[in-house]
Formats: C-alpha cells, structure tokens, sequence
C-alpha cells in the first residue's frame, strides 16, 4: 500500500510541477510588406497552436503564442524578445523572419539561456563565428538554397552563357547573389554575369531595373525578391516580355503562385522542402490536412513560410516531448529544453529536419518549374527534383563561399536529376 501511494503522489506531484500554459514567443511580420510573407507564418503558426491543443497540449498543457510584429524594427524587436525571455513562463522562442533580426538576437539567446529557433532565418552567417548553445536552426541556410538553384538551372539549361541577377538591397539579396556567382563559376566556369542589381526593399516600381535586364539579353535571370517587392517586379516584368526573353529563374516563387499567374517554365522554389503539394507533403496524412484546414480557414492554401513556421513547431513540439522523457516526466527547464533539441531529427509535415553539433539544420532543396495545375486554378510546379540538404552544406569551420569555389561540374552529376522527385 505504502508502493502505491508513494507511486500516486509522485504522479500527483508532477502534473502540479506543470505550468497553466506553454508560453513561445513568435517573430514574424505581421504588418508592412513584408506581411506578405510573413503573414501566412504567422497564420501557421496560430493553426499549429490549435492542432496541438486539440491533440491535448504539449505534455497535456495547452499552448500559447504571442505574436510579436517584426516590422516595428530591430529596436523593437529586441525589446520583445527581452521582454519575453525575462518571464520565466516563456520557454522558448520561434524567432525571426528576418536575417538582420536573427543575427541581433542570437546573442541575446545565448545571454538570457532560451532556446531560440530559427523558423525562417536563412543566413549562412547566423553560425559561422561563434557557438550558438540556444539558437537551433533546423529551417536550413543560404549556401545549399542558392547552390540548389544553380544546380537546377544548369542541370535544365547546361548551355547558359549569361547570367543576371536582380536581389533586394539588403544581406540576404547580397549573400545570395555571391553565393551564385560562386556556384556558377564552379559548374559552369566562364559563365559571364551581365547585370548584377540591388533594388531597395520595398520598392514599388522596378521599370529601370526592367529595362536594363532586357538591354542586356542575358540567357538566365536569378532573383530571390520577396513578399510585395516580387509579387510588384513580376507584375511589371511580365507585360515587358522578360520571362519569354530569358529563363527566369525565383528563388521565393512558390510564394506568388496563388496570386499571380506565372507562365510555365519558370524556375522556382521554396528555400527548402516547404511545399504543401510536394510527394512527402501528399503521403502524409497530417499535412494534408494541415494544408486543407488552413484552406478553410484562410482561404487560400499553405506557402512555404506557413511550412516552415508549422515545421518549427512540429520540431518546437518534439523537443518538449523528448525532453519529458528525458526528465522522466518532470517538466524541463530552458536548459533541458536545449539540450533535447540538439542533434534532434524530426519528420516534418514536408520531409525531416535534422540539427547537426553545430545546431544548423540538414534540410532537403526542392526545386522545380511552373506548369499548369490538373486540380486548382493556379500553377503548380513540376519537375521536380530534391537534392539531399547534407550534401549541400558547408562543413563547419570554413569560408562557406571558399567551400563553393572546391566543387566542380563533375559535383552535378552526383546530384539527382529534375523530375526524378516524383
């Protein structure tokens, strides 16, 4: 009797050491142009929140986000997080959307001891100077992203002579633009760049930039522009004839399809495997209906950065979870939190998300082009193909740019052929 009741009051005692809630701090753009790829986050997230509380919590605690707009600023954005992070009923964060916010709060992460991840924070830079023991990034970076494109686009276009490229202002639209010309002097050595263009963020006409692509003939446009300035360039682009002049090729095209009518052809992505309609997506029950309930509820379907933040919960969800077992069912501290997250593999909505000793993420690169949908009135995208996120990947403790400029042709033809992901 006395085993049994010593037994009971142990269970007693555990589910009294649980809080009322989990409390995670969630950084995306909720306002200004850039909601337009941060909103569809931001609905992720709150449709994750009810799927897990509809499942019955985390540890049978229920969830809460609290949504913090990253358009007030970097400023702003610190204060939140500081904010945040002083109460101890926050666990962790999901934090940023953008790669300047990232890069401000990762030592701040490191400072306060909370576990940060990284749900949309794609600069290979976020890990190339100091260890990160809180910051997790299992959502993937900048070297395999571009590398990808490039891959693709000489793998579909192998005679391409002439290259552009047309990026926001900004570190990531440089960042990406070094990492392509890296690239494609490495699989394609003479490949000439004919314009190289930095328009600023948020602007809303792009007729000059326009015309000085088309002057200059090139056989293929790379562009990683986002949010309202893509959806604003290909708006003006495509009346002008751009996409029939050059193979076009939009890192963050995925975004648009559902508002603007791409023609076929058009090289795009997801900066990742975060496609709703993907062959790993379209097996898995609970991503179908993760992509039908947010149709429902917000009219129109999933994104990839809606992906993405559903991803990171999903990884968020799994470290608690391993976490209780770790602690034989005490709820974890900050600390347990960390340290259940690293190393962690995770089967995502979309594939798995696996952290290396570093605490960056291993994830897969799907690429492939427009074509018409047999099943919805927007494009879908076809050809598709998923390079292995590893074998992209810098190794750690290099010039990630230098690494780039080590393969050679010969590293294409170890890499899967478009339409072979299917």
């Amino acid at each position: 009797a006395s085993l049994l009741v010593s037994a009971t009051f142990g269970i007693q005692a555990q589910a009294q050491d649980r809080p009322d809630q989990v409390n995670i701090g969630v950084f995306t753009f909720t306002s200004g142009p850039a909601a337009a790829y941060g909103q569809p986050g931001r609905q992720g997230a709150d449709l994750m929140v009810e799927r897990i509380n509809a499942a019955g919590g985390i540890g049978g605690v229920p969830v809460r986000a609290t949504i913090v707009d990253e358009a007030q600023g970097a400023e702003g954005v610190i204060a939140e997080y500081r904010r945040l992070a002083s109460d101890p009923s926050y666990q962790t964060m999901i934090a940023a959307l953008s790669s300047g916010h990232c890069l401000a709060l990762a030592p701040i992460a490191e400072q306060m001891a909370i576990p940060t991840i990284s749900w949309n924070c794609d600069t290979h830079q976020l890990f190339l100077k100091d260890e990160l023991d809180y910051t997790f990034r299992p959502n993937g970076n900048t070297i395999p992203e571009f590398v990808a494109y490039v891959a693709y686009l000489l793998q579909v276009n192998p005679d391409i002579q002439r290259v552009a490229i047309i990026n926001p202002d900004y570190a990531f639209g440089h960042d990406a633009a070094n990492i392509v010309k890296a690239a494609l002097q490495a699989f394609k050595p003479g490949v000439e760049i004919v314009a190289e263009l930095f328009p600023s963020l948020g602007s809303s006409t792009y007729q000059t930039e326009i015309s000085r692509l088309s002057a200059a003939r090139p056989d293929a446009i790379f562009s990683n522009l986002w949010g309202a300035d893509l959806e604003n360039f290909v708006r003006q682009a495509q009346p002008r004839g751009l996409f029939s002049q050059s193979q076009v090729v939009l890192a963050l095209g995925e975004t648009i399809l559902q508002r603007i009518d791409l023609p076929e052809g058009v090289i795009v992505g997801m900066l990742g495997d975060g496609w709703w309609q993907s062959p790993h997506a379209r097996n898995n029950p609970d991503a179908v209906a993760f992509a039908e309930e947010y149709s429902a509820r917000f009219g129109e379907y999933p994104v990839f950065p809606t992906m993405k933040m559903a991803n990171s919960f999903l990884v968020m969800q799994a470290a608690y979870e391993r976490a209780l077992e770790q602690t034989g069912g005490k709820w974890p501290t900050r600390d347990d939190l960390a340290a259940a997250l690293r190393g962690i593999e995770v089967e995502t909505f979309t594939g798995v998300a696996r952290l290396r000793d570093d605490n960056d993420g291993y994830v897969d690169q799907v690429i492939g082009v427009t074509a018409a949908s047999q099943e919805h009135d927007f494009p879908t995208i076809a050809n598709l193909v998923r390079y292995d996120g590893e074998a992209l990947m810098a190794p750690r403790g290099g010039d990630p740019i230098e690494w780039i400029g080590t393969l050679t042709p010969g590293f294409l033809e170890s890499l899967p052929k478009p339409g072979s992901y299917n």
